[in-house]
C-alpha cells in the first residue's frame, strides 16, 4: 500500500507522461491486462485513458486492472488512470 507522500511523488512523476493504453467500447480484456502488466514491468509508472465511448466505469476499470496486474492505483482523474508497480528487473523509481 502506498503512503500519501509516495502517491504525491508518483503523481508528480506521472504528470508529463502520455497515456499508452486506451480503454474503448470493448472494455478491459485479458489481452489488454497482459500488455499493461508488461508495460508496468518496463516502465513502473503508466497512464491509461478511458475513451468517451467506453461503457466501463473508470473506478471499476481501475480496480479491475489493479487487481489483475498487482499494481497500485496512484490516481484516477478525469478519464485517466495512473498505475504503479515496482519492477523486478528495471527498477528506476525510488519511492520516498
Amino acid at each position: 500500500m502506498l503512503t500519501g507522500k509516495q502517491k504525491r511523488y508518483l503523481r508528480k512523476e506521472a504528470h508529463h507522461l502520455n497515456p499508452i493504453f486506451q480503454i474503448g467500447k470493448s472494455g478491459v480484456n485479458e489481452n489488454m491486462v497482459v500488455q499493461i502488466s508488461e508495460a508496468l514491468e518496463k516502465r513502473e509508472l503508466i497512464k491509461v485513458s478511458i475513451l468517451q465511448n467506453s461503457m466501463e466505469d473508470k473506478n471499476e476499470a481501475a480496480s479491475m486492472i489493479s487487481q489483475k496486474t498487482n499494481a497500485h492505483i496512484v490516481q484516477v482523474i478525469g478519464n485517466i488512470i495512473v498505475l504503479y508497480r515496482e519492477s523486478r528487473e528495471n527498477k528506476e523509481i525510488n519511492l520516498p
